[in-house]
């Protein structure tokens, strides 16, 4: 299969170590001052999964990823660029331009595939959400709004289920299931710190030990981002109420630049 990824940030080259490391060859857009950078994550994730022996040889993998202008034949885009609608919908406009055949996918965590796909053909158009790191996690939330067709939708889960991932379906609604459950925990864990309930590790190991989280959550705010958590977090308290407000905290550690593992420095120290 030929796909396209747009966007060489954290997801974006997760989602391109997927794709290659299953043999499809695969168009890596962004921003020529970014390029190279995206493309040695990519290479260096390779590199670990060969280490660790779960791949044969990253450097076959990687000689599967081209860039330039889009295949017109490729079957599957995937977009993970900024969480900003008109952004998103610009982009997946053009490629549905240069690719007629192609599903459209939005790896946003959040954001309405409704309103990303106005104006677009939206039958081709849907949710395809990996979670951080792409290679690792197993799930992928495929997102569906009244405009798709059904047959891209099982498209799109034949795909995902095809790269070992396990798929989950859900209807087109702000946070979807997975940011929107996740979100919640993660406000209210944040709201505890900020109280002085207990500490960050106390917390989490309160939840990892008390309910069998892999992570807690404090310190997978810090893996995600806490810009990204507050993004999402601000777009779900417009949407669905103030249940869902950022505590002062969160917006006190953003404006200092203090954004989990991607800075150094989060609720944790890395």
């Amino acid at each position: 299969m030929k796909a396209v990824v747009i966007g060489g940030g954290t997801m974006g080259a997760g989602i391109v170590h997927v794709l290659v490391a299953h043999g499809h060859e695969v168009t890596l857009r962004e921003e020529p001052s970014r390029l190279e950078h995206a493309l040695r994550n990519v290479r260096a994730s390779l590199g670990k999964a060969e280490e660790k022996g779960k791949l044969a040889s990253a450097d076959e993998a990687f000689a599967h990823v081209r860039t330039g202008d889009l295949p017109q034949d490729a079957e599957l885009v995937i977009e993970a660029v900024p969480e900003k609608v008109a952004l998103k919908r610009t982009i997946l406009g053009e490629a549905a331009n240069a690719c007629p055949n192609a599903l459209l996918a939005s790896n946003t965590s959040s954001l309405s595939i409704a309103e990303i796909a106005e104006g677009l053909p939206g039958e081709r158009v849907l949710g395809m959400h990996f979670f951080n790191p792409v290679p690792v996690q197993q799930l992928v939330e495929l997102v569906h709004h009244k405009g798709l067709d059904p047959a891209n939708l099982a498209k799109a889960r034949t795909i995902a289920e095809e790269l070992g991932k396990t798929v989950i379906e859900v209807r087109d609604s702000p946070g979807f299931a997975t940011s929107r459950l996740g979100v919640a925990v993660g406000m209210e864990a944040i709201r505890m710190l900020e109280e002085g309930v207990a500490s960050a590790e106390d917390i989490d190991t309160g939840m990892t030990l008390g309910y069998r989280w892999p992570m807690g959550p404090l310190k997978l705010t810090d893996l995600v981002g806490l810009d990204v958590r507050l993004a999402i977090a601000e777009h779900l308290a417009r949407e669905l109420g103030p249940r869902f407000e950022p505590p002062q905290l969160l917006r006190d550690k953003v404006a200092k630049g203090e954004l989990g593992q991607k800075s150094g420095q989060g609720f944790f120290a890395w």
